[in-house]
């Protein structure tokens, strides 16, 4: 956990302006809504004077990217294979806020964790947790890069912390081993391209040209995160929540191709996996399926042919086609 100021970060408004303006948000218009606040954290709340930044592990304790050799299975990121982190990290937030009160009865303060206009990883690089690595994402010398990220704005003026400097040096292997270049450059990201933007931001179809590079990704993707070095700094979660449930680390596609509504929200109840719905769920099932190139897989994508949404029958159609060798 680590402080630092609303006004700590005077470069974000900038680098949103110019992401939005390249157009790499896609289809993420709540990016442009409230842009101004998103871009600086003064005008959220122009009476907070401290942001608590709080950094909380969920590295795992097997290799992620094991499962993408298993062509009949499913990869779900490893964040999302077991509680949503809304939930806990929220609940950590909100105890730390309490203390605070009780310290100072006057103290206001406002919890955020990823739900709200708020840009985390630069305040958390200006609170000395850690910097935004050329994956884009927050690394630190002490935790990696798998933890989760959350704020709280409080009214009390607390003593700052020093912001943390770039240790990325020549390394670029996040970038290099992104399977659908989705970096233009090291430090930027064209959502668009992005596996996790595609799995789970992403309505409707998938561009055609994209799909074969999914693989057998069906929620998010954690190719960048895990080949970061810094990782061998990380020790496994604590928390029980964010331990894979062994039912998520490698689900057999065939039968999450069975799921109807119920089954799905049953399946992923308490999930993060729950929020994208079935629609877009069974999509990326699909074109696991299409992509696993096993053709006993065939009867599953062939009993989608005809569901009621548009969505679905069109990923059917083309795994089928990718199974036969079309």
């Amino acid at each position: 956990m680590r402080i630092c100021g609303p006004g700590d970060s005077p470069a974000t408004a900038a680098r949103l302006a110019e992401f939005v303006s390249s157009g790499y948000h896609g289809q993420m218009s709540w990016m442009v809504e409230r842009m101004t606040w998103r871009g600086d954290p003064t005008a959220l709340w122009p009476e907070a004077k401290s942001v608590v930044m709080l950094a909380e592990s969920y590295a795992p304790s097997h290799d992620p990217l094991a499962v993408l050799q298993q062509r009949d299975r499913g990869a779900i990121s490893v964040y999302a294979q077991n509680r949503d982190y809304h939930d806990l990290v929220k609940k950590r937030l909100k105890r730390v806020g309490r203390w605070l009160i009780e310290q100072d009865k006057t103290a206001e303060i406002k919890v955020f964790v990823d739900t709200a206009p708020v840009m985390e990883k630069p305040l958390a690089q200006a609170a000395g947790l850690g910097w935004q690595g050329k994956h884009t994402n927050l690394v630190s010398r002490d935790l990696g890069n798998w933890f989760f990220l959350g704020a709280i704005f409080t009214t009390l003026d607390l003593p700052r912390d020093q912001g943390e400097v770039d240790h990325c040096g020549s390394c670029s292997r996040c970038v290099d081993i992104c399977p659908t270049s989705a970096f233009p450059q090291p430090y930027q990201l064209d959502a668009r391209r992005c596996i996790s933007y595609l799995t789970i931001e992403h309505d409707g179809p998938v561009d055609a040209a994209l799909r074969p590079l999914l693989g057998n990704r069906i929620y998010g993707c954690d190719d960048c995160l895990a080949v970061c070095p810094w990782n061998k700094f990380a020790r496994a979660a604590h928390e029980i929540g964010y331990r894979a449930r062994p039912e998520l680390q490698a689900p057999v596609l065939s039968e999450l191709a069975g799921l109807d509504d119920a089954r799905f929200r049953l399946m992923f109840s308490k999930s993060p996996v729950k929020r994208i719905g079935r629609k877009r769920f069974i999509r990326n099932v699909l074109y696991a399926i299409g992509n696993s190139r096993d053709k006993a897989l065939a009867p599953a994508a062939g009993r989608l042919l005809d569901d009621e949404n548009e969505t679905i029958r069109d990923a059917a159609r083309w795994a089928v086609a990718r199974l036969k060798g079309g």
